[in-house]
């Protein structure tokens, strides 16, 4: 580990877009947290951090395994971009204008095994005011996800892929109507009409024959899935992630079918997006993956409303009992009517 960590120091990337940065004497003094109490699935994964959650509006979460080549330079873009000091591309520019609602940027490095773990800690040392950083005991974005959002503090939740493959205009039509009471989840899509996607054919191909399989055969209503640029409400966050079993890639779909399930209001942004040509997604597998997680999610929606049905007959029956108890009418007569 401490060559890897001192290859990653002498490679690390320089230049491009910067945060602010606190005052150097301030960072020299910042302490690597381990929690000494572990609670419930929020926490006990967390083996190391630097930073603790705030009561900020949002919470950027970046998942990240094994992601060392990109990780630095991607959260520098995003935080310029968020800042007003660069632009979607992350280009410099000196008129920009800062995001209007208060934001941190969480690094979750789950399992990593090369250097990704020493840059995110060196990026949270240097920006303690925009960046923090959890280190996580298992592989998997789902359950990196369900850790990271388990225990903010913000009012919203959000997440993008570490290569920031979906453009960063679309932050403000992503997270505004969350704080503003009008959705409780939103997710950017890149197979609406006025989408713009630039992928292999191949991934295309894939992505729209999941989708097709998603609604035909699990009701479906919204029209993609997988893309990597989510938020939700705080309180969307604590209904729904405690009920969410796939820790992998079916995370973002058991995620929507089980907000669909239980009336949320979803708003759907299309997006620019690029593919990523170094992309580490094996896509046949994860594909099996989801499909095994569609006839799961199918037995498991189906069996919640025949329960939700048979608690309404229940509820109606008896009330009509104690309604009519004590009537001269038949009680067969009345429901016969």
């Amino acid at each position: 580990m401490a060559a890897i960590t001192a290859q990653v120091r002498r490679d690390r990337i320089s230049g491009g877009p910067m945060l602010p940065v606190r005052d150097a004497s301030v960072v020299h003094q910042m302490k690597v947290y381990r929690p000494r109490y572990q609670e419930g699935y929020r926490t006990s994964a967390i083996v190391e951090r630097y930073g603790f959650p705030e009561p900020v509006d949002v919470d950027f979460v970046i998942p990240a395994y094994n992601e060392q080549d990109q990780l630095e330079s991607s959260v520098k873009k995003l935080g310029a971009y968020l800042s007003g000091t660069a632009d979607e591309h992350g280009a410099i520019i000196a008129d920009g204008v800062p995001s209007n609602f208060s934001w941190k940027i969480v690094i979750a490095d789950n399992a990593s095994t090369d250097g990704t773990w020493v840059i995110a800690s060196e990026l949270s040392e240097r920006y303690p005011d925009h960046v923090r950083s959890i280190r996580i005991n298992r592989k998997g974005r789902g359950f990196a996800l369900k850790t990271a959002w388990g225990e903010s503090k913000a009012r919203a939740v959000a997440y993008m892929d570490v290569d920031l493959s979906t453009g960063l205009e679309h932050i403000d039509s992503l997270i505004l109507p969350i704080l503003a009471g009008i959705a409780d989840i939103a997710i950017g899509s890149r197979l609406m009409v006025q989408s713009d996607i630039r992928r292999s054919f191949k991934r295309e191909a894939i992505s729209r024959s999941y989708n097709f399989l998603l609604h035909a055969y699990s009701g479906a209503r919204f029209h993609d899935a997988q893309c990597g640029f989510k938020a939700m409400s705080a309180a969307s966050a604590e209904e729904l992630l405690p009920r969410i079993v796939d820790d992998e890639w079916f995370f973002d779909t058991e995620l929507l079918l089980l907000a669909q399930s239980e009336g949320k209001r979803l708003e759907e942004v299309p997006v620019r997006w690029v593919e990523d040509s170094g992309t580490t997604v094996h896509i046949v597998d994860t594909a099996l993956k989801d499909l095994k997680g569609m006839r799961r999610m199918k037995r498991t929606l189906h069996a919640s409303y025949a329960d939700m049905l048979r608690d309404r007959a229940t509820y109606y029956q008896a009330r009509a009992q104690r309604a009519f108890r004590g009537s001269l009418v038949p009680l067969a007569a009345i429901q016969a009517a």
